[in-house]
């Protein structure tokens, strides 16, 4: 008998014992064994009798991945990540549904090809019915986190591999799914389970904002610092003040076992306040956590509460013309946050219907603009109605990454490729954009030399990360922009001729804010946005009609929600307006530009930091209109953390680069609510 057939002997002999007799060793666990037990006594599956999984018809499987498109929407990109973390070829992160069949997987082309003969492939159901003793079959199973390591597979042809898998809860609380990690390593993988519990926290947290869009979210955590990240507790709440679900940071936080002991309760009987006292509280801080109390045991939290994403979706405005109401033709193109991006303006609605004519067709798409016309939400919106909807939409900003840093972004690493590189190695944007949409912004930015690499990369369709010479087949849609003139830059040799007819195999120049015939649209439904809870008057609103807007939608943004953080008043007139921001009253092009406007390459230009400007200028700073100073300091904050991810949050360079003190760029840490700790 060969060495072969003997382990197989033996493996078999070890299971039947541990169900039969409950010869239990110090190695099996006592979840497999009962696993074993099912096994054997439930399914009647023999472990001398290997068999490969099933497999869902095509027609099948494409139904279930409909069904469950927002999960597996929500899982994808954080899936990719995480398979970035792990950094090991040699592994696969799976998601199944609640039979155990596989519905989206992640991993390397050459892992895929190792395992697909034991079935390990998209289609195929790893229920413990089907394939024994497993990773996503026994999770699903038992609805707790599993580890199954090598010969703790219930069939000894899965014994090379070892699996990791947590379940993801649906809104209900209900298991809904299966995250793993399959890989050939022989030893538990402890930290694998960490990470998937953070993922499939991160996937939950998604899938409620997907599944109650018309519904108050509200985030809270003991501690402040908390708040806004996968540590806070999600607790979502009806019209009505009823809380209708929660994630399990929420129940544990506040002393619950299950959803069914807080579903139905009013606001007020969880927290010592109002849902609407809530929401003000949380405008009026610019949305930094404020201090709440349960009703239960007066313990303290930190919370902020938002209005619904589905109350942009209905707060629809049709704009009028010469003074009469005139239908239009919708095209109803959303982005992923559930917003419009035209409200009426001709030009916008010829462009989004000839960018959606053109990317049906695989077509790369150049927008042109100026900065702050909303480009990336143009993208987003064209991403939604493209073959590739069902992928991720991925942006890289190429202006704002050091030109130092841009090549591993887009093209990945492996471990150890050069000084700095993290230990697991990276995953680049190409890669994680593969059958979805790659958007590069400010593509005029790009380095030369990185140029003809991207250049190779699209006509090739393949990607090698930086340090090894394997090679990814990448498929995806491209959407560049820019707010330069491209032909003038490569007329001047500044950008390559060729990658620029590969960029735009269409152009669309995108009109600013002042070109638009929808500006009154636009305002009404950022105020909607921003939750502005006042109106304006007529000869406000003309003011603001007016207004040149040179930071076009992104300044004009800024405004109002400046304006919804500081304004009291139910009705705000023309006079109110001009009193806290006097500028919106000149019609002329001289307006305080925005910060991007007035930032160069290596400079950091915006209101409130300026180089050379010192702790005088920040004291006459403080002496200008409270919604002035307000205004600017959004942009100012956005400026600096610019400037400091460019630095790499060295805060000498950054000082330096400013021309002020590190005391000076402390203190303006501190008073934009910036720590920098945060990435220590």
């Amino acid at each position: 008998m060969n060495s072969a057939a003997e382990t197989t002997n033996a493996h078999v002999d070890r299971i039947l014992s541990v169900v039969r007799h409950g010869l239990s060793g110090a190695a099996t666990s006592q979840l497999v064994e009962q696993s074993w037990t099912r096994c054997v006594n439930d399914y009647q599956l023999d472990p001398a009798r290997n068999r490969a999984p099933p497999s869902l018809s095509a027609r099948e499987l494409r139904e279930r991945q409909e069904r469950l498109g927002d999960l597996i929407g929500c899982a994808k990109l954080e899936m990719a990540s995480l398979y970035q973390q792990l950094g090991d070829p040699d592994c696969a992160i799976v998601l199944t549904g609640q039979e155990g069949d596989i519905l989206h997987m992640v991993s390397s082309p050459d892992f895929a090809k190792d395992v697909a003969p034991l079935g390990f492939r998209v289609g195929a159901i790893w229920s413990e019915q089907t394939a024994g003793t497993n990773g996503m079959g026994t999770c699903i199973a038992t609805c707790a986190p599993v580890s199954v390591c090598r010969t703790d597979h219930f069939f000894p042809q899965y014994a090379s591999l070892t699996c990791s898998a947590v379940p993801v809860y649906d809104q209900n609380g209900q298991a809904a799914a299966a995250l793993d990690v399959t890989s050939r390593s022989q030893l538990l993988q402890q930290h694998s389970l960490v990470l998937l519990g953070m993922t499939a926290q991160t996937i939950e947290n998604h899938l409620l904002e997907v599944r109650y869009r018309d519904a108050f979210p509200i985030h809270f955590h003991s501690r402040p610092e908390f708040v806004g990240t996968l540590h806070a507790g999600k607790l979502v709440v009806d019209s009505s003040g009823r809380a209708i679900a929660a994630n399990r940071s929420a129940l544990f936080q506040l002393g619950l076992r299950s959803l069914q002991e807080i579903r139905g309760r009013h606001f007020e009987e969880v927290f010592q306040t109002t849902l609407e006292d809530l929401l003000r509280r949380s405008l009026a801080s610019s949305f930094h956590p404020v201090p709440i109390y349960a009703s239960r045991g007066l313990s303290r939290f930190f919370g902020v509460a938002q209005k619904p994403v589905a109350t942009f979706d209905t707060q629809r405005v049709r704009t009028t013309a010469a003074g009469a109401t005139a239908p239009r033709s919708r095209l109803p193109i959303e982005t992923d946050r559930g917003t419009d991006i035209e409200f009426g303006d001709p030009r916008i609605c010829q462009q989004l219907a000839l960018a959606q004519r053109v990317v049906a067709r695989r077509i790369p798409v150049l927008l042109h603009g100026e900065t702050g016309v909303g480009k990336e939400v143009f993208a987003k919106a064209v991403h939604a109605g493209s073959p590739y909807h069902g992928g991720s939409f991925v942006a890289v900003n190429c202006a704002s990454l050091p030109e130092s840093l841009i090549e591993s972004e887009l093209f990945g690493y492996r471990a150890g490729a050069f000084t700095g590189a993290q230990r697991s190695g990276r995953r680049g944007k190409i890669l994680l954009a593969d059958k979805g949409t790659l958007f590069l912004d400010e593509i005029g930015d790009m380095p030369l030399a990185l140029q003809a690499r991207l250049l190779r990369v699209l006509d090739e369709r393949q990607v090698s990360p930086l340090g090894t010479e394997d090679t990814f087949e990448v498929e995806f849609q491209l959407i560049s922009a820019s707010h330069r003139d491209l032909e003038d830059w490569v007329r001047k040799g500044m950008f390559r001729e060729d990658l620029y007819y590969r960029l735009g195999g269409v152009v669309i120049r995108m009109p600013p804010l002042r070109e638009r015939r929808d500006e009154r649209a636009l305002i009404r439904r950022m105020m909607a946005e921003e939750g502005a809870t006042f109106t304006l008057t007529d000869d406000a609103e003309a003011a603001l009609l007016r207004h040149r807007w040179p930071g076009n939608a992104r300044q004009l943004r800024h405004v109002l929600r400046a304006l919804a953080a500081l304004c009291n008043d139910s009705v705000v007139t023309r006079e109110r307006l001009l009193s806290q921001i006097p500028s919106v009253g000149e019609s002329d092009a001289a307006s305080t530009p925005s910060a991007d406007a007035l930032a160069g390459p290596g400079t950091l230009a915006a209101p409130g930091i300026e180089p050379g400007v010192g702790a005088e200028g920040e004291a006459a700073a403080e002496t200008r209109r409270p919604l002035q100073v307000v205004a600017e300091a959004l942009d100012e904050r956005v400026a600096l953390l610019r400037m400091l991810e460019k630095h790499r949050w060295n805060m000498s360079n950054v000082a330096k680069a400013l021309a002020v003190s590190r005391n000076t760029l402390y203190r303006r840490l501190h008073r934009l609510h910036i720590d920098p700790k945060s990435v220590a």
